[in-house]
């Protein structure tokens, strides 16, 4: 595996579209899977991951992420962009393959290393985002929860809800860490590449 200082974010490359899983790039190495409902700010948070403002097509029309895309920052670690769930206004048949393939994806998977699950901090803990955090722990799979659109709220109520978080989430049964994270004011940016290069030195 690559140096730790071969990660170069800034150097993200887009390498593929996938509707179905087994449309996914070979294993290799480690893939680090980004998740949560359709407006909770994915493509904002990959953008500015990369320090990039187009690397992820971002959307006033949620659910515009209909399939995996898979992002390469070295030979050994990729990240993967899955689509975003609840408000799409696609047909059920089309939301129940994403659930299929989702599913399939994060039990299966085996070069999968962490979610990071993002949620909007002003509705965080969703029944939805519930509902991935079950299939991350029935799948074993390691969560670090991002509480995106941080410059939403004020100082004072963006630490609440964390502490209020850190509470609801004790009883989770696989490793997981939280941060808030802006985007726009690139506020939390520096937190969440730690998370993914602690992922690759831990693999």
């Amino acid at each position: 595996m690559a140096l730790v200082t071969d990660i170069n974010f800034n150097t993200i490359k887009f390498i593929k579209s996938a509707p179905y899983v087994k449309g996914l790039p070979p294993e290799k190495g480690i893939e680090i899977a980004f998740a949560g409902r359709s407006n909770a700010g994915k493509s904002s948070a990959l953008n500015a991951l990369a320090n990039r403002k187009s690397l992820a097509k971002t959307s006033s029309v949620p659910g515009k992420t209909q399939h995996i895309n898979i992002f390469r920052l070295n030979e050994d670690l990729h990240i993967a962009d899955l689509p975003g769930y609840g408000f799409a206004k696609v047909p059920p048949r089309e939301k129940k393959r994403w659930q299929e393939e989702m599913t399939d994806y994060i039990l299966n998977r085996e070069s999968l290393k962490g979610i990071v699950l993002l949620m909007d901090i002003r509705h965080p803990l969703t029944e939805l985002d519930r509902a991935m955090l079950d299939l991350a722990v029935q799948g074993g799979r390691e969560v670090h929860i991002v509480l995106s659109k941080a410059d939403k709220l004020k100082s004072g109520a963006r630490s609440k809800t964390l502490s209020e978080m850190n509470k609801a989430l004790r009883g989770l049964t696989v490793p997981w860490s939280i941060q808030t994270l802006s985007a726009v004011k690139k506020e939390g940016v520096k937190e969440l590449r730690d998370q993914i290069v602690f992922w690759y030195e831990a693999e």
